[in-house]
């Protein structure tokens, strides 16, 4: 997606060791009108394949799921990070490695969203080592619903978690992919 990309090159800015910060626009302060390409994008992508509901981790991804669901006209459910009281007791459960925390922890959703006949399209804002979406996985396939796709809007391509999630046969789409990150520059695939 070449809007995406000219952002990227124009705002994000290359920190430390593989850190793309894009937070301008992305997941901290929102362009709302670049989120709405990003969600008829989206929509062109998997507008086939009779998605039902839209899936997505708290918090980055939010924004990105529920103006993409404006598009398929269908929910977005988001797998919560910490237990809380207002969380139902009866939950789905999946566990994400944090590799900038160092730590596991579990994300849950609620019984009450999901449901076998759920055809789950996920959506998120970075894939990089891939773990959040090997714990939205789970959560799918515990709650049995069809998976049918995943929606990123960015890749980092120079790390594991694109081909792990593709060599498990699943139908991934990502928007932007990063080849390289070298002296604060930026280099698609």
């Amino acid at each position: 997606m070449e809007l995406l990309k000219k952002k990227i090159l124009e705002v994000g800015r290359v920190e430390g060791d593989g850190i793309l910060k894009v937070d301008s626009f992305l997941n901290h302060q929102l362009d709302v009108e670049l989120l709405n390409e990003i969600g008829k994008e989206f929509y062109r992508l998997f507008k086939d394949y009779n998605i039902t509901k839209i899936l997505t981790a708290e918090v980055s991804g939010i924004a990105i799921a529920a103006i993409t669901a404006q598009y398929f006209k269908v929910p977005v459910v988001f797998a919560k990070k910490t237990q809380s009281k207002n969380l139902d007791k009866d939950t789905y459960e999946g566990e994400v490695y944090s590799y900038t925390k160092d730590i596991t922890y579990k994300i849950r959703v609620s019984k009450r969203y999901l449901d076998k006949k759920d055809n789950i399209l996920i959506v998120d804002d970075f894939l990089a080592n891939g773990q959040a979406l090997l714990g939205l996985k789970q959560i799918i396939d515990s709650a049995n619903c069809n998976l049918k796709g995943v929606g990123i809007v960015i890749e980092k391509g120079f790390q594991k978690g694109g081909k792990l999630i593709r060599d498990k046969g699943i139908n991934v789409k990502s928007l932007a992919i990063i080849e390289e990150m070298k002296d604060g520059n930026i280099i698609f695939k």
